[in-house]
Formats: structure tokens, sequence, C-alpha cells
């Protein structure tokens, strides 16, 4: 956490945010613009309504008073149509940036070695896509732009102060920097707070996700209880944590309206004091006193929300840090193969491979052997002895330590990485399915593979009629991860996957090792069917699993 309070605005980083923003330089410079116009309104209502006091009613010029009043009526339709510029666009602009970050976070994360995943959260990786996602856009439409805009008001309304009278001028600003330290001392306490915030966030998105997700295992354990027990203690941090912020707004925003009213009650007593003892130049301006009460609130209360908006800011950066530094990760698979090849035979030879998942813990000693376009290989051991390793370093998932794995006589490297997985399929023991329709759950939505075409394939592999009894058939939707079908029917799928595809080279992992005997029978011919005149590998960890 010190490490990101300490980063929580970096130049850098800034200007790399905005980077985001040149494909929209129309709409940055015109929330700008707008920036700008909302601060020359913002003083022209107090300068007109002095005008009015000084001179319309006190020398009873109705006409004055007419054009004066009308004058401010256009003032405020100005004001209005450039404040709802100003939010819709500013918020437009927010929006368009972190569509195009997420866009990049999401493909750099598709490109990720399974090591990453394996040592990362997935609540955290939702958070940095979802959630700060939404802090950035808000460096936008309530960070950065209304800073601006506040700001100019600010320096608009000191310089105005300056003309009208110096000496109510340098009351104001003789109060002015106490509201000022205050500010500070609000923005650093915030900023500690609003860090620990999204860090419990995190915490309690990770926790949610891992409960819900492993919710059978929970129950099955009886486990309600302690998990309950261990989410009221995280809930209560998340909680602790908002209450800080809190805290400090129910402090900072009293004394700034104290302070406020101080300044107001001031000058309206020495301005007064002005036109009762006639000082030089202050005989029967009444009208300036109104317009340094409107002013007063110009100066003070932009900087009251300056403290609230540069957290906002902050926020924001904290966010982009995070997400950046997952763009900036290298975890990704180096795919400088340029082989693109069609027509895979199905040859693979494996020699003297190592590897491991942790340093000096291999899984891979060394391992050497061979498989025959066409042949159907069988790799049979015990749990843990490598040989998921095996499909996970054929299709690159990990790299090898040392050794090489060749495909048609081609070390795998050579290839591209998307050619070399089209021609290999695998099943595994543990089968995902999107919240989808089994179609779509076997096309994976190729607009090259038909409904035709995998009904077909359905029939030749034995499938077909446990899927046209469901409801709706092709179209029937399975929920999240196949919820709605068994084990055997979710695998049964995932074979009417991998034939739809039409391989060159076809694994089976562990395929048959959590279903049913009649499932397992219909897997059986699905097998004979799939793995017939194609390069096969079936993992089993016993010998009595059929080839």
């Amino acid at each position: 956490m010190d490490k990101e309070l300490g980063e929580a605005f970096d130049t850098r980083l800034f200007k790399r945010l905005m980077a985001y923003t040149r494909p929209y330089k129309l709409t940055f410079y015109g929330v700008a613009l707008a920036a700008i116009l909302l601060s020359g309104f913002a003083v022209l209502t107090p300068l007109i309504l002095r005008e009015v006091i000084d001179d319309a009613i006190k020398n009873s010029n109705e006409e004055k008073l007419l054009f004066l009043t009308l004058a401010m009526l256009g003032v405020l339709f100005g004001q209005v149509v450039c404040q709802l510029l100003f939010n819709y666009y500013a918020n437009w602009l927010g929006e368009s940036v972190i569509k195009d970050i997420r866009m990049n976070l999401f493909k750099h994360m598709l490109g990720f070695r399974m090591k990453y995943f394996d040592n990362s959260s997935l609540g955290v990786l939702v958070t940095r896509a979802v959630a700060d996602m939404q802090r950035i856009g808000e460096i936008f439409s309530q960070g950065f732009f209304v800073i601006v805009s506040d700001v100019l008001k600010m320096a608009v309304a000191a310089i105005v102060m300056l003309v009208i009278n110096w000496r109510l001028a340098l009351i104001v600003f003789a109060i002015l920097p106490v509201i000022v330290i205050a500010t500070r001392l609000f923005q650093k306490a915030m900023k500690v707070a609003f860090i620990e915030v999204r860090a419990e966030v995190s915490n309690l998105n990770s926790f949610v996700q891992e409960r819900i997700t492993g919710m059978k295992i929970v129950q099955l354990f009886t486990r309600e209880k302690i998990e309950s027990k261990k989410f009221r203690k995280i809930n209560e941090k998340h909680q602790n944590a908002w209450l800080k912020t809190v805290w400090y707004n129910s402090i900072f925003f009293p004394i700034a309206e104290i302070v406020s009213s101080i300044a107001i009650g001031l000058v309206v007593w020495y301005g007064g004091l002005q036109n009762v003892l006639n000082i030089e130049g202050s005989e029967d301006k009444f009208g300036a006193v109104f317009a340094y009460i409107m002013l007063i609130e110009l100066l003070f209360r932009p900087l009251r929300q300056i403290a609230d908006k540069f957290n906002t800011l902050q926020m924001g950066m904290v966010a982009a840090n995070r997400v950046f530094k997952i763009l900036d990760t290298e975890s990704v698979i180096e795919d400088k193969g340029t082989l693109v090849k069609e027509d895979v035979r199905g040859d693979i030879k494996f020699s003297e491979v190592r590897f491991g998942y942790l340093e000096n813990e291999e899984v891979l000693h060394g391992i050497s052997f061979d498989v025959k376009a066409g042949e159907t290989v069988a790799i049979v051991g015990a749990t843990g002895a490598g040989k998921s390793t095996i499909v996970n370093l054929l299709n690159r998932f990990y790299e090898i330590d040392s050794g090489s794995i060749l495909v048609d006589e081609v070390d795998i490297k050579d290839y591209k990485l998307a050619s070399l997985r089209t021609k290999i399929a695998v099943v595994l023991q543990d089968v995902f399915l999107f919240a989808d329709t089994i179609a779509n759950n076997i096309s994976l939505k190729d607009e090259s593979v038909t409904t035709e075409a995998i009904e077909q394939a359905a029939k030749q592999i034995g499938v077909d009629e446990f899927i046209e009894s469901l409801p709706g058939g092709y179209q029937y939707n399975v929920k999240e991860r196949g919820a709605m079908l068994s084990s055997g029917q979710r695998q049964l799928i995932a074979f009417l996957r991998a034939y739809v595809s039409n391989p060159s080279i076809l694994v089976l992992d562990e395929a048959t090792s959590s279903v049913d005997t009649y499932s397992e029978q219909l897997i059986q011919r699905a097998t004979e069917k799939i793995t017939e005149g194609r390069t096969s590998i079936i993992i089993a960890h016993r010998l009595a699993t059929k080839l």
C-alpha cells in the first residue's frame, strides 16, 4: 500500500493515460473549452448583480434594469448549456477511454501463459477489468476536467475580487490559507483511506468469487458457518475502510462551511463599515458587497470540491497504475513462429524434454517419445506424474526448460501459435462450458461451423439422441459452466466440440474418469470415431481405461 500511496499521482502515468484521448482530440478540446466558458459565466452573474444594485436600482433606471436582468438570464442559460455539454462529453470521453483500455487489457490477458493465471486471483483480475476501469473513467468525468474548471473559476474570481475592492479581497485572501491547509490535510487522509478501500474491495471480490465458484465444496463439507465467519471479517474490514472516508468527510466539510461563513460575515461587516464611514471609493457601493458574497462562494466552494475531486483523480490514478501493471506484464507466450501449415500429418516427437511449474521442482525429467501420424498412444501413470503436463507443453501453454517438441519434424516454436493450436484438439477431464447454447459451445461461435455440420457430426459419433432429448435441442442453454448438464453429458459435448474442429492431433485427458457407465459407453463409441485416421494421445491413470 505504501508503494501505491507514493505513486497515487504520477506525471508519467498521467501522460500515458492522456495518450488514450488522442483518438478523441476534438471532444477533449471541446470539454476544455466548456470548462473555460463555465469559469467566465460564473463571474459574470455577480458582476451583473453589482451593476443592478449600484446603477439600475440606485438611479431608478428601468431600461437598464430590464437589460441587465435579460443579460443575467442569458448568462445563466449559457452556463446551463455549457454545464450540460461539459458533463455529457466529459463522461463520454471517460467511457471511450476505458473502453479502449479494457479492450487492450482483455486482449493482453488472452495471450498470457497459464502460469500467470496459476499465480493470480480471479477476483482481483475481475476487479481490474471492471471496477478499476470505472475509477479510471472517473478521472475524466469527475476528476481532471472538473478540477481544471474549478481552478479557473477560483482564479477568475480572485482577479475580479481584486478589481472590485482590493481591501475586501485582502480579508478573503487572509482567511483562504485556513481552508487550503484543511483541504490539504483532508486530501492526504482521504488518499490513504481510498487506497485501503480499493484493497478491501479486491479482497472482497476475490473471496466472493472463489466461494460462489466452489459452493458445492462448501456445502458438501458443511463449511457454511466457517466461511460465513471469514466473510464477516472481510466485510467488516471493507465497511471500516469506507467509514474512514465518511469520517473524514464529516469533519472537513463542516469546517469548510464555517470558514466560508466567517469570510462572508467579515466581508459584510467591513463592506458595510466602508460605506458607513464613507471610506474613499466605497460610498454607496453596496452592490460590491452582494457581488462579493457570490464571489466568495465561487472561491471557496470549488476549493472544497477540489479536495474531493482530487481524491477521485488520485484513486483513478491508483486504478490506472494497477491496470497498467497488468498491461506491462510480459508473461505472454512468444509467438515468433512464422510457419502456417494447413496439412499437418500429426507426427509428434518429444526429445529430452525437461519442465517444472516451479523453479528447481521438475515434473518431467528428460522425457522422450515418438508418436507416428495416425497412431493412438496411451500415456498411463499415477496422479502428479506429469501426464497432463505433456498436453500443456504440446499446446505451448507453458514453455519447456530444455529439450524440444516437434510436430511433423518442425519445432512447435516455429509454428504460428494459432496455426499450431487449431491442429490440436483436447478433451479434458474437467470440461468447461460457457453460459450459452449447446450449439455455440460446440462451434465456439466460429461462423464457418454451421448448425447442419454440428448435427451431422453429432450423428456420426452417436451423441445426437442425447442432445435432441434436451428442451430446445442444440439451442438448449447449459448455463454457467454447463451446470444444467451432468458430467457425462458435458464430456459428450466436449467430444463433439473436438470432432467438429477436425484436428490433426487429438488428446483425451482422463476423458472417462468421472462419468457414469452409460455415458462411458457413448464416449467409447465417440472415441473410436474421432480417433479414426488421426494421431491420438489418450491419457489415463489406470490401465483399465479402454482405447
